[in-house]
């Protein structure tokens, strides 16, 4: 999206149909998110998504044991992985409801489409006569006065789509280095759903 002159796409036609496939892709990302999130509330306990059992007394209890050498198993996520998930869903969050307002006031797209196209319309005008990056129809002083959220919008996004990706580094950063310094079989486990525990689990 942000270096479409650089791949030749140039033109309002090219650039609604970028802007049009990458809300598409959007919804996709919507839909797979509450999902996750619906089975993180009333799915079984590891796959939970909840902070209450990671208080920050049990972190710091968990990296000093760590510094220490021990070991700590968990059949879940430890409790460091804990708040890494759910920094990520947060963030995953954010993203999508302000690529959401992205999609309505760039291209009008639901859920908050036809809610711009009324708030910009020219009085007398069907809202729905406007298209996408034309200012035909429109009120101009209604356009300037949602000029200012519509960026914070985008840049809201836009930052958080770089922070997700700092911290998604880092999480696989840490699995890995957890498989080879404490762990062995977590990987694995992603993909078997079964995890090899040295002794009683942390979390059982």
């Amino acid at each position: 999206m942000m270096n479409k002159s650089a791949l030749g796409i140039t033109g309002t036609e090219a650039k609604v149909g970028l802007k049009t496939l990458h809300v598409l892709i959007g919804y996709g990302f919507c839909i797979n998110l509450l999902l996750r999130i619906s089975w993180g509330l009333i799915g079984p306990k590891h796959p939970k998504l909840s902070l209450k059992r990671t208080s920050l007394s049990e972190l710091s209890n968990y990296q000093t044991r760590i510094s220490k050498g021990h070991k700590p198993q968990y059949l879940g996520h430890t409790p460091l992985g804990r708040v890494s998930v759910m920094l990520m869903f947060i963030l995953l969050g954010v993203i999508m409801i302000t690529g959401l307002v992205r999609a309505g006031t760039d291209i009008y797209y639901p859920p908050f489409g036809s809610t711009v196209q009324a708030f910009i319309a020219e009085h007398g005008e069907l809202p729905s006569k406007i298209k996408p990056y034309n200012d035909t129809y429109v009120d101009p002083s209604a356009k300037l006065q949602l000029g200012p959220f519509k960026s914070l919008m985008g840049n809201v996004h836009r930052y958080s789509v770089y922070l997700l990706m700092f911290i998604l580094i880092m999480h696989i950063w840490a699995v890995v280095k957890t498989e080879v310094t404490l762990h062995p079989g977590l990987i694995s486990a992603m993909v078997s759903g079964k995890k090899i525990i040295e002794g009683k689990a942390e979390d059982e």
